[in-house]
């Protein structure tokens, strides 16, 4: 059917894996390799380079050679396919069998099934989750715990299971297990490729279609790339042009100044823009972690969708989507209940209403959520609300969005433990292919560590004071992090568990601790813990040379009028 040479697969072929790995699904992820390949890295250069400006001191606003495309008021997106008319509520999680079956049955109105933040990217979890979304969408999916429980999809309340949309990774990432020419393909290419090839048919016949979300963008030209990637695939597979559909989340700092324009590139394939608020906080900071402390914020829990730096970026995203005729989904509520403690569930969800209420009254059209025991909670927020065209032209100036010094909080050495420990606690779980964790209640993923390191290092750069009168030194944190890794090296039951706590710690010592800030933890994790090879990497590093490694770039330990 399709000629051009076959990417060569590297990781192990596990039971059923030859479903997906097919002679012609993995020419077809060739053929698209091949369309952006060159593109992709000329636009990831493109993103250290503005960085770089950034660091220098350049202003972020909105740009003028897309001007015309802001002020022009005649276009919109195409129309909304009937299967997406309803987003009031959507589930998000890893395609793992038992969360697939879950999130089917969860009542939601659409399941997100996320390659991204909330799966660890091992070999088995890639093509593990390519099964599982086919089994789903043929209704041939079931799962059998370690108890002998079975699950298996069924229709709550007498509704359908929810609209799949599958998230793929960034652009940023590999998938070092399939390779053309020597060269590892990009890992969007191949999340998005597997399942278009497999499924686009299936869905099309049955009334829904092949629905993607967009992760990490950071320009109109890099979704402008998704939908020349769209065009082709439509082309190869011969599928109506505008049949794929996409929201772009919304979750880097650049790319709430172009969100006209990412919505003008993917017109005829665009599903609306997400709020994906946890991760744009973090690109927040990484965008500015190098310029003056005037852009530290506090506390990544004192950070809410009403501080004015959020508020501006709510505002400008819904006025944005619905001046164009596109839906505007809001972000997570990640609290998971708890039967145990039914006071402290209950004041958990009285919060998760309110944000769902303030999300409704700001006109989005739907939410997110991490569990469906919230479900519920996210629907009636959105019940009988009716969609209201906005006003023209968005109020939001870039002045706005930065809201340098205007974020009210503190930093505190409470916040510093809590970034340290949930975020250690998290890659314990990653490291050992666990991408999405459930810590203190609420479920978190990799935008957890993102923001938590990132304000460790932005704290230590700039020799931030907490309010109780401590400077954040490397000697505190160190202190802290030893601590955290102590209490899990107790918890562990085996040599596994305790290599896990060393990776763990390693991972988040190259991502918080180092001379610069990486723009992502998960490509250095990636690479190091979760390749299949026979040479495994180095160990991970010890205690002594943690110290070493910090030495560098930070101050002496400096006590300024420490509280008694």
């Amino acid at each position: 059917m399709l000629t051009l040479n076959i990417p060569k697969v590297q990781g192990s072929m596990h039971p059923r894996f030859d479903e997906i790995l097919t002679r012609d699904a993995l020419t077809f992820v060739g053929r698209l390799d091949a369309a952006i390949a060159g593109r992709r890295a000329e636009l990831l250069v493109a993103r250290d380079d503005r960085q770089k400006r950034i660091n220098a001191g350049e202003p972020i606003d909105f740009r003028p050679d897309t001007a015309a495309i802001r002020n022009d008021p005649s276009w919109r997106v195409a129309p909304t396919p009937p299967a997406l008319t309803d987003r009031r509520c959507e589930i998000t999680g890893p395609p793992t069998r038992k969360m697939t079956i879950n999130a089917l049955n969860s009542g939601a109105s659409v399941w997100m099934a996320d390659f991204e933040d909330s799966t660890a990217p091992s070999w088995f979890n890639v093509i593990d989750g390519q099964l599982n979304l086919h089994d789903a969408l043929r209704g041939t999916i079931d799962f059998t715990d370690e108890t002998g429980k079975r699950y298996s999809v069924t229709s709550p309340n007498g509704r359908p299971t929810p609209t799949v949309m599958v998230r793929p990774r960034g652009w940023r990432l590999c998938e070092k297990h399939i390779s053309a020419d020597g060269r590892p393909l990009p890992a969007s290419v191949v999340d998005f490729g597997l399942y278009l090839f497999h499924n686009a048919r299936w869905l099309i016949e049955h009334e829904a279609g092949p629905y993607f979300y967009l992760p990490k963008l950071e320009s109109h030209l890099e979704a402008r790339m998704w939908n020349d990637l769209f065009v082709r695939a439509e082309e190869l597979l011969d599928l109506a042009p505008g049949t794929i559909r996409a929201t772009v989340l919304i979750e880097t700092f650049p790319a709430a100044f172009e969100m006209e324009e990412i919505l003008y590139e993917l017109r005829d394939h665009s599903a609306g823009l997400n709020a994906g608020r946890w991760d744009y906080i973090f690109s927040y900071i990484k965008t500015f972690a190098a310029r003056g402390p005037e852009f530290v914020l506090p506390d990544r829990g004192q950070i809410s969708m009403t501080t004015p730096m959020m508020r501006a970026y709510a505002e400008l995203l819904v006025d944005t989507c619905h001046r164009r005729g596109a839906q505007a989904i809001g972000g997570m509520a990640a609290f998971v209940p708890s039967k145990a403690d039914s006071a402290a569930t209950e004041m958990a969800l009285a919060k998760v209403r309110a944000d769902k209420a303030r999300e409704a009254d700001d006109g989005f059209d739907g939410s997110w959520v991490a569990h469906p025991g919230l479900v519920q909670t996210c629907l009636d927020a959105f019940e009988g609300r009716v969609r209201e065209e906005q006003r023209w032209p968005a109020a939001v100036t870039a002045a706005d969005l930065t809201a340098v010094g205007t974020t009210p909080g503190s930093v505190t050495i409470a916040g510093v433990r809590t970034n340290i420990s949930v975020a250690l606690r998290y890659l314990l779980a990653w490291v050992g292919e666990s991408g999405a964790v459930a810590i203190d209640s609420m479920m978190e993923d990799a935008a957890t560590v993102e923001i938590s390191r990132a304000q460790i290092w932005q704290w230590l750069h700039h020799r931030t004071k907490t309010a109780e009168g401590l400077v954040i030194t490397a000697r505190l944190v160190t202190e802290m992090i030893d601590d955290v890794v102590d209490e899990l090296h107790a918890a562990a039951t085996d040599d596994r568990s305790h290599r896990h706590v060393e990776e763990a710690r390693d991972v988040f010592v190259e991502a918080a601790l180092k001379d610069e800030l990486p723009d992502f933890f998960t490509p250095y994790a990636y690479v190091r813990y979760l390749i299949e090879r026979p040479l495994q990497p180095k160990g991970p590093i010890g205690r002594d040379d943690l110290r070493r490694s910090i030495q560098g770039p930070f101050p002496a330990p400096v006590l300024v009028g420490a509280a008694n």
